[in-house]
């Protein structure tokens, strides 16, 4: 009763928040939505949107599950160090990390630099975007993987290897499957903290519409503007999300728990 309390005190506060023309808000964006639908540049936005989310997921499981191998299965100089600097987007402030990414990736940072010869550009671009989601949601990944990275016993890899598996082989069907609960419960951890960031993105994103604009920078421009119902409909659509993310994770959670009791 407590978790229902909790979840839904801040969707009765979204429905009421926007005044009362709130239903009358939704008919209104239900009609906007179709209308943008209806014209020939919108599907191109939104099969780009999705192509961006599923690319960076998937960059991000790679990238999280190579980063604990690394720190579970070798020893080197420095190891204490990047092992904590990890946790350093849990700690850094949301604004500083944008300012820093966006200084690092401009064409006249450390890495935009490198990059600029090549004609890539990522500050202020879409690109800045899935970088700094990358930046904040890698961490949860790599904190997921490596426990359950580090109980799986050398043993049993061994044994593969003596039966005549190739190394491939024992990857894809000795380690892979107790890693892959946990992969994915570490992408969803990060797609919901990446579904509400907007500290850093709005430093390091043109925060063009149809380009780079976000929705947490969206609702924050339609409070500037004294849409609160354009806001309070936003803000639902984000919280529907992120409770389909919630029960996802803990789907997941049980998934794992019950392949580990095996």
């Amino acid at each position: 009763m407590a978790v229902a309390h909790h979840l839904g005190l801040p969707v009765v506060y979204a429905v009421f928040a926007g005044g009362g023309d709130v239903h009358q808000g939704f008919h209104r964006a239900a009609g906007r939505i179709l209308a943008h639908c209806h014209q020939s540049d919108r599907p191109g936005y939104l099969q780009r949107d999705f192509y961006d989310i599923a690319g960076g997921r998937a960059i991000n499981g790679v990238l999280g599950t190579l980063v604990a191998w690394i720190f579970v299965r070798y020893e080197f100089p420095g190891k204490r160090i990047f092992d904590a600097a990890i946790d350093l987007p849990f700690a850094l402030p949301t604004a500083v990390a944008g300012l820093s990414l966006a200084s690092l990736y401009s064409e006249s940072g450390w890495i935009g630099s490198l990059l600029a010869p090549l004609g890539i550009k990522v500050s202020f671009t879409r690109l800045g975007v899935g970088v700094a989601m990358l930046f904040i949601s890698l961490p949860f990944v790599v904190r997921t993987v490596q426990p359950v990275l580090a109980e799986i016993e050398r043993d049993v890899e061994e044994a593969a290897w003596s039966l005549g598996a190739s190394p491939w082989q024992t990857f894809w069907r000795v380690i892979l499957p107790p890693l892959l609960p946990a992969i994915l419960t570490g992408l969803a951890l990060g797609f919901s903290r990446a579904v509400g960031e907007y500290g850093s993105i709005v430093i390091v994103a043109s925060n063009m519409p149809f380009q780079d604009l976000i929705a947490p920078v969206l609702i924050f421009q339609r409070l500037e503007q004294y849409d609160y119902t354009g806001a309070t409909v936003i803000g639902v659509v984000l919280l529907g999300m992120s409770l389909i993310s919630l029960f996802w994770i803990n789907w997941l959670q049980a998934w794992g728990s019950r392949y580990q009791d095996r």
